[in-house]
């Protein structure tokens, strides 16, 4: 197709104009003849009309003489290029213009009827064969007290007409010529605007269908084929990305899974040959263990992440706390905490704020950022996690006193398997999903993640819920029972997080 797209449109191009010059040839030619015999037929009644009321008239009426009369219609007659002739009803001539009348000789047009016009002023013919060739003749009634005298008959040789329908058509050729060329300038015009790049579009898909994604479109324009090809390149730069973002993910899924791997395998293998004495193969087996809940841990991210990517995420989408499931979460680290001296500080927005989400999806949110926030936070500093309203909207942010992220990595975090070279050092269990689940989830819920990072100084990330609106207090005294027995049944919760401080916040 893309070898005869262009000769066809040149053939359409040719056929376009054989068949403008056959209907002019025909159909035009034909019109244009007819309109010209009208025409001519039309003038010479009026001329018939008013000889026959004026100067024929008056010959019947003895006004005038036949010499007189005979002069008189040979001048019209050289003046219009007309033959001219009056005829009594019975066919013999009276006045005729190529010829004077003898009145010795008579001459009758035998077989005449005036009635050959059949309803109309014209006819076309030799008229009752005198003449040689067709003629155009026009028939006028002469009335003289209210009796047909005569007639008025003019003859135009039909040849004439015909010269002159021609003339009108050469014209019309020339016409339709110069049309045929202009019209060459769509012609270049499709060729410069479509077909070239038309046809460096296919080039272009033929060598990104070839793997040649980094093949150069350039096809400049704000119209359907410049956007087309702006797309295509798009498209060709996506798959090209998507290419190298395998690659990586690969690599990285490559080194998470190896590492592990090759670790249980040498513990393993140690242990059976003796190398590891028996007396410390329960300390090696907790590493097999630790390794193995790595794996595991590395596999579910993964299957979450493909989950997410191929069909969608599924939320359940219920009215929670949020405050609740912070405190929740926040106590689920408590013991990580103790370990490394390190406090988690809540700034809550009143003791109870409620949202429209994903309950569980949103607490693995939070898990990862507070796991994220401690995982990179030194002994003896502080995790903040605070909720703000804003409008219809709460903004939840976790906030760590860390080493921070350099800003050439910030755009990067959300990759999967990404991690900075900082990270590397300080943490060998983790797999690089969090952060790309947790931005997966926010978007799914249709709101917004953001990080705020400073190199040596931390990390600040906050996301948005819908916030509902439901009064903090209760109203009534009802409501003041249930409230005060969640307390009583949460004692955990009501020694961990104490009122607020003066400052406004709690730990």
């Amino acid at each position: 197709m893309r070898k005869t797209l262009y000769l066809k449109f040149i053939l359409a191009y040719v056929l376009f104009g054989l068949f403008g010059f056959f209907i002019v040839a025909t159909f035009i030619s034909r019109l244009t003849f007819a309109f010209f015999l009208q025409h001519d037929a039309r003038n010479l009644y009026r001329c018939a009309s008013e000889i026959s009321e004026t100067q024929a008239v008056s010959l019947y009426n003895s006004e005038v003489s036949l010499d007189s009369v005979q002069r008189q219609m040979e001048l019209i007659g050289r003046y219009t290029e007309t033959e001219i002739w009056i005829l009594n009803p019975s066919g013999r001539m009276v006045v005729n213009t190529a010829q004077a009348p003898d009145p010795e000789k008579e001459i009758v047009v035998e077989g005449f009827d005036p009635t050959v016009t059949q309803g109309s002023y014209y006819t076309t013919g030799r008229f009752f064969d005198s003449f040689s060739e067709d003629r155009l003749s026009v028939i006028a009634p002469i009335i003289s007290n209210y009796k047909t005298r005569g007639y008025v008959i003019i003859h135009e040789p039909l040849e004439r007409i015909d010269i002159t329908a021609n003339r009108f058509l050469n014209i019309t050729y020339v016409l339709l010529i110069v049309l045929f060329l202009l019209s060459m300038i769509i012609l270049i015009f499709f060729t410069e605007v479509v077909y070239k790049p038309l046809r460096s579009i296919i080039r272009a898909t033929e060598q990104y269908a070839a793997g040649n994604m980094n093949y150069e479109l350039n096809i400049e324009g704000e119209d359907e084929m410049g956007y087309l090809a702006a797309s295509l390149g798009y498209m060709a730069r996506t798959v090209a990305s998507s290419e190298e973002d395998q690659k990586k993910f690969i690599a990285n899924v490559s080194h998470d899974f190896r590492s592990p791997l090759t670790s249980i395998r040498g513990f393993l293998e140690a242990m059976l040959d003796g190398t590891i004495p028996p007396e410390m193969h329960e300390h090696y087996l907790k590493v097999v263990l630790n390794e193995t809940e790595r794996l595991t841990k590395l596999t579910n991210g993964l299957l979450t992440l493909n989950n997410l990517g191929t069909r969608g995420m599924l939320l359940q989408i219920v009215q929670f706390d949020i405050n609740k499931t912070i405190r929740s979460v926040a106590a689920s680290f408590e013991q990580t905490c103790r370990n490394r001296n390190i406090r988690i500080r809540l700034i809550l927005s009143g003791q109870t704020l409620f949202v429209e989400a994903d309950m569980d999806k949103i607490q693995q949110v939070l898990y990862n950022l507070t796991d994220n926030a401690i995982k990179f936070s030194p002994e003896n500093s502080e995790v903040e996690i605070e909720t703000t309203e804003k409008g219809n909207k709460v903004i939840v942010s976790v906030k760590d006193n860390g080493i921070g992220i350099p800003r050439e990595d910030q755009k990067q975090i959300w990759e999967r398997f990404y991690k900075s070279d900082l990270s590397r050092g300080k943490d060998k269990k983790g797999t690089g999903l969090g952060l790309s689940i947790a931005r997966e989830i926010i978007r799914a819920h249709g709101e917004n993640i953001t990080l705020v990072s400073t190199e040596g100084v931390g990390s600040k990330f906050s996301f948005t819920l819908k916030r509902l609106d439901i009064n903090d207090a209760p109203d009534d005294l009802d409501d003041l029972g249930r409230w005060l027995r969640d307390m009583r049944d949460n004692p955990d919760e009501i020694d961990e997080f104490a009122p607020p401080e003066e400052d406004g916040s709690q730990k």
